[in-house]
């Protein structure tokens, strides 16, 4: 097991063509006491969201 943040390994795909999703694409950013949630929509059609709770991130 590595001693390496697990977040440092995460990427954002699409949820159905697995396609490489950038922040810069995101349709859709909210922000709550939950979380930043991001909308994107991949050229394939799929809409993929993500969720980050940015106090864990720190």
């Amino acid at each position: 097991m590595s001693n390496e943040p697990m977040l440092e390994n995460v990427s954002c795909t699409c949820d159905q063509c697995e396609r490489p999703l950038a922040d810069d694409q995101a349709q859709l950013t909210m922000t709550t006491a939950g979380g930043t949630r991001r909308v994107y929509e991949c050229s394939c059609g799929a809409i993929t969201v993500t969720v980050t709770d940015e106090t864990r991130l720190r």
